[in-house]
C-alpha cells in the first residue's frame, strides 16, 4: 500500500477500535477495504498504488455517501440518512482541503485562457485542463456548471 495517508488511517482504525468507536471502526474499515479494492485493481497494470490514488478513493467513498444522503433524505428514511452523515464525517477527515469558489472560478478562467474553446464542444478539453488544478478538491459538478455557463 501507499505512505502516510493509509498509514493515518490505519492508526485512527486501531485507536478507534480501542475506544470502541463503532461508527468510526465500521467506516474506516469499508474505507481501507476500498482502498485494498483499488490496490488489487491498480496491481494488474504493474503500477503500485500513490497518494493521489488513496485520496481519489477516499473522495468516491465521501461521494457515495453524500448521494446516499440525498436519496435516503428523499425517501424519509432519516435514520439511514443519519448513519451515512456519521460516516461522511468521518470520511471527511481524510479528504484534501476542498477548494474555495473563488479558487475554482480562478483555475475555470485559466482553463479557458489555455484551451481557447471555439465552441461548447471544447468542453471537454476545458474540463480536463481545470480538473489537472483541481483534482480531488472539488466536485466535478460544480466545475462542470461553471465551464457550461462560460461556454454558453
Amino acid at each position: 500500500m501507499s505512505g502516510s495517508l493509509v498509514d493515518r488511517i490505519s492508526n485512527d482504525l486501531t485507536a478507534a477500535l480501542r475506544a470502541g468507536e463503532e461508527v468510526r471502526v465500521g467506516t474506516l474499515r469499508l474505507l481501507r477495504s476500498a482502498i485494498h479494492n483499488r490496490e488489487i485493481e491498480k496491481r494488474g497494470k504493474g503500477a503500485a498504488l500513490t497518494e493521489d490514488d488513496v485520496a481519489e478513493v477516499v473522495a468516491r467513498e465521501a461521494k457515495k455517501r453524500k448521494e446516499s444522503i440525498h436519496l435516503f433524505t428523499e425517501g424519509k428514511r432519516q435514520d439511514l440518512a443519519e448513519k451515512e452523515t456519521r460516516e461522511l464525517e468521518v470520511l471527511a477527515a481524510y479528504l484534501p482541503e476542498q477548494a474555495s469558489d473563488e479558487e475554482v472560478r480562478r483555475v475555470v478562467a485559466a482553463a479557458l485562457a489555455v484551451v481557447k474553446p471555439a465552441s461548447p464542444k471544447d468542453f471537454g478539453k476545458v474540463m480536463g485542463e481545470a480538473m489537472k488544478t483541481l483534482k480531488g478538491r472539488v466536485e466535478t459538478d460544480a466545475v462542470s456548471r461553471l465551464i457550461k455557463e462560460s461556454l454558453g
